[in-house]
């Protein structure tokens, strides 16, 4: 539910649903706060345009019953998507089983995927059905799927050809209804080249292939990952707490080289330290390590603030001044990496060309010399 008035955050009623209070229809906090309520359960958020065409053909693949694989790099949100694959198909009523192959050593993988007999190894005191059974009517997840070893692939392609899986000490196949969805983190087609992987599997598997980009290339979904994650891991509070647009700044200008789940960690963290506070503020960014810029060319690196760990052991005094140093280097660090174009950095930041010239006019009040350093930035690069 949407409420337009003076006031403007995100408040959890009793049954569970949102209210998100905004003053203006046209402020991007309010749209990108409505997608965070709607996105707050398991499903996936997005605002970039790249994420949502991903997420509209995982829709459509959902109605059919066609293998995918699902590439990109850790911590991409892969098996989010494969859920929401799973939640809009018919098998939705079914069950979700993710199973990461590089998790189990091959002996213990081979059993857990295709079940066993009792007695058919030291240990088996009692039969088993195996994940794929288990998976009867719903969806399987074979996560990192490069990792299953050579022996087992062989046995996979038979399962997924013939509909069937013969569990460990059995003769007889057992039918299985079951979709497969498979994930990875490496180049398939390099590991199949290499040896690594076999062919046939890798075409049985690659029907419709997706794509999930790393964060730094679609930061247009920060800030509504960022919102939504804030509101996960709030439960129990009754007004969510809301990411401020210098804390956006200084997220979007983070490299994410640990992708979503770096940004999950960075979420959880900042609602700890914000102590209860409705917004969230620069101050309460913490990073495993610093934003890293694109190098010069001289070599060198400018790199963004970014606050210490030990940082809540300090005095509260410094607050304002942190949080207006984070938002500079952000600011500043955009303005190099776009060579001074104010709009490309304007929309990397996720903020209007009026904000940025606001932004640049108070820092050029406060001494920086802001033309300066995007003089130097343009003539390093040329």
């Amino acid at each position: 539910m949407v409420q337009q008035g003076d006031a403007e955050g995100i408040e959890r009623s009793s049954e569970g649903h949102f209210l998100v209070r905004y003053r203006s229809a046209s402020d991007d906090r309010a749209f990108v706060r409505v997608l965070a309520a709607m996105s707050a359960g398991e499903g996936p958020s997005a605002s970039d345009p790249e994420s949502l065409a991903i997420f509209a053909l995982a829709r459509r693949l959902a109605s059919t019953d066609i293998p995918v694989l699902i590439n990109g790099p850790t911590g991409t949100g892969k098996e989010i998507l494969s859920r929401f694959v799973h939640s809009c198909s018919p098998r939705s009523k079914g069950e979700f089983i993710a199973v990461n192959c590089a998790a189990m050593p091959e002996t213990m993988l081979e059993a857990m995927l295709f079940g066993y007999q009792k007695g058919s190894f030291t240990g088996a005191n009692a039969a088993s059905e195996g994940f794929i059974r288990a998976a009867e009517g719903g969806t399987l997840l074979l996560d990192e799927i490069a990792e299953m070893p050579l022996s087992l692939q062989s046995k996979l392609l038979r399962a997924i050809q013939e509909s069937e899986v013969v569990p460990l000490g059995a003769t007889t196949p057992i039918k299985v209804d079951v979709r497969i969805i498979a994930a990875a983190n490496r180049d398939l087609p390099l590991e199949v080249a290499e040896g690594r992987f076999r062919e046939d599997l890798y075409y049985r598997l690659n029907v419709f292939p997706l794509s999930l980009p790393a964060l730094s290339e679609r930061l247009q979904d920060v800030e509504v990952l960022a919102q939504t994650m804030a509101i996960r891991h709030s439960a129990g509070r009754k007004v969510v707490p809301c990411i401020s647009d210098s804390a956006n700044l200084v997220l979007r200008a983070h490299d994410w080289p640990g992708n979503v789940r770096e940004l999950e960690n960075v979420i959880r963290r900042a609602l700890l330290l914000s102590d209860g506070s409705n917004l969230i503020e620069p101050e309460h960014i913490l990073f495993d390590r610093g934003a890293r810029a694109a190098p010069e060319a001289d070599g060198q690196q400018q790199t963004a603030q970014v606050i210490p760990l030990d940082f809540a052991a300090r005095a509260d005094a410094r607050l304002a001044s942190v949080k207006q140093e984070t938002e500079t280097q952000a600011i500043l660090n955009a303005l190099r990496k776009h060579e001074g174009n104010r709009g490309k950095t304007a929309s990397f930041l996720g903020i209007s060309e009026r904000t940025l010239r606001y932004r640049l006019a108070s820092m050029r009040e406060s001494g920086i010399d802001v033309d300066v350093q995007i003089r130097e930035a343009a003539q390093c690069r040329r």
